[in-house]
């Protein structure tokens, strides 16, 4: 118990680390909490900062939710525990204690996360994604849209309850982080995404 206990605070805090706020300040750049969107993940870095920079926080953001789980899961704790360590990292991001406890998205985080525990559903849910953002231009639609799906190929493809209760957690957590976005995309005021 004392280990898994262990694990899940270390996931958070690892997951708490501010990727975007820490590499535009790295630049000389504005605090990225109050230019763009305000928030800190990599699609308003991309916006704000530039492409190069918005990509690495992408990378950044997903090795935080893929090196705890991972670590956990190469330890062979059990999907249990694993499950726990992943909404650890995953809400380390979006509530940083760092950062007030005012966080990204999760998006790039829970990507890390499924990159180890179900490539399938990622390979899935980024077609999903890529789709919906190529076809309307919103990336909150693509990002919403992947984690309502994710679930179910989950269930689908894993057959794993514990996996399974831990992506529901993560894919609700990921659409209420997106209320903004989509009371903006029902009202058609939300940006679109410019390449």
């Amino acid at each position: 118990m004392t280990t898994t206990l262990i694990a899940i605070i270390i996931a958070y805090l690892v997951g708490a680390i501010p990727t975007g706020v820490i590499l535009t300040r790295l630049v000389g750049g504005e605090d990225i909490r109050k230019v763009g969107s305000g928030n800190i993940g990599a699609t308003n870095v991309y916006r704000v900062a530039g492409r190069k920079l918005g990509v690495i926080t992408l990378i950044g953001d997903a090795l935080k939710g893929l090196l705890p789980v991972l670590t956990v899961h190469w330890l062979g704790m059990g999907m249990a525990t694993v499950g726990m360590v992943a909404v650890a990292a995953f809400l380390g991001h979006c509530y940083p204690v760092y950062l007030g406890f005012k966080g990204g998205k999760g998006v790039a985080t829970a990507l890390g996360i499924f990159l180890v525990l179900s490539p399938l559903t990622v390979f899935c849910a980024v077609i999903i994604f890529v789709a919906l953002v190529w076809k309307w231009r919103y990336v909150s639609l693509g990002s919403v849209s992947a984690a309502g799906a994710a679930p179910l190929l989950v269930l689908l493809l894993e057959k794993d309850m514990a996996l399974f209760l831990a992506t529901l957690v993560i894919a609700g957590l990921v659409i209420f982080r997106h209320r903004e976005n989509i009371r903006r995309l029902r009202a058609g005021t939300e940006n679109k995404f410019r390449a």
